[in-house]
């Protein structure tokens, strides 16, 4: 098909969906101690915490096959998909067992859902991938992860007019180059848009560097704990809406509810960048 002068290969889903591949790792305490660092609070003593599995299987392409955005050239489980522009856009987890430290551990990666539609930006492309983690034979974690494609423009489109909430407990959240930075460290991210201004600006027109997705649900999550310190997570479910910057300080946010508790994370505005719900045992 030709759309705008352009040639736009159409995804047969039937081929795709159900596609799977598997990864190993050894979960050691470093890692998370540097992360408990990143977040200012105690490491944890026996086992990752929760969205701590954000930093297990990390990527490991060779640099001959990084793209200019800083994102491994596409192959594997993800389609041929003809647009550039990748974000996260949100997940459903479920914590089953914890993960103790020293346990080698697996994930089966599955493609459950790829689709494409035209929106107010243009044309999008949608991924679900789902990661159940194993310790041994346990089912520890299942995440369900939403990936949005997008076409380049020469500006980012400005998000629209968003949601403002009031929070039961609110903590704000200063968007330090350094943390955007320590971050991309420890999930091994590459992605220019948070670290390199420059590129961030001119080649994809965003007005600062933009704070990962996963950076916003860990401190949600992170946010809770804090909150509510005794309580057992058992799901978690996020979705990105407006991207936030590090040009001023943003907040997360909770009001605790009968399962659990509405969080969310609003830009320096006010606005809801990523809502979620938590539930609790």
């Amino acid at each position: 098909m030709v759309l705008n002068g352009v040639v736009v290969v159409s995804i047969n889903s039937a081929d795709w969906i159900g596609r799977s591949e598997t990864a190993l790792d050894h979960v050691v305490r470093g890692p998370f101690d540097r992360l408990a660092a990143l977040l200012d609070r105690e490491a944890e003593s026996t086992a990752i915490p929760p969205m701590g599995h954000l930093l297990c299987f990390l990527p490991g392409a060779p640099q001959t096959e990084m793209g200019t955005d800083g994102h491994p050239v596409r192959g594997g489980l993800v389609p041929p998909i003809d647009l550039p522009m990748r974000m996260a856009a949100g997940s459903r987890v479920r914590f089953h067992a914890p993960v103790p430290f020293d346990t080698h551990v697996r994930r089966v990666t599955t493609l459950a859902d790829v689709s494409e539609k035209t929106g107010r930006t243009g044309r999008l492309a949608f991924m679900t991938l789902r990661h159940d983690i194993f310790a041994g034979d346990t089912l520890c974690i299942t995440d369900e992860a939403d990936v949005v494609f997008r076409e380049k423009s020469g500006n980012a489109q400005p998000a629209p007019p968003g949601e403002r909430r009031e929070a039961q407990v609110s903590r704000s959240i200063e968007p330090a180059a350094s943390l955007l930075f320590r971050f991309s460290a420890l999930t091994y991210n590459a992605h220019r848009i948070h670290y390199d201004r420059d590129y961030t600006m001119g080649e994809e027109g965003y007005p600062g560097l933009v704070v990962h997705g996963p950076l916003l649900a860990t401190l949600l999550v992170d946010h809770f704990r804090r909150h509510r310190p005794h309580d057992k997570l058992a799901t978690f479910q996020f979705r990105a809406q407006r991207p936030v910057f590090d040009l001023a300080p943003f907040t997360v946010n909770l009001v605790d509810t009968d399962s659990g508790a509405d969080v969310w994370a609003a830009d320096a505005d006010g606005y809801v960048a990523m809502s979620g719900k938590i539930g609790v045992v």
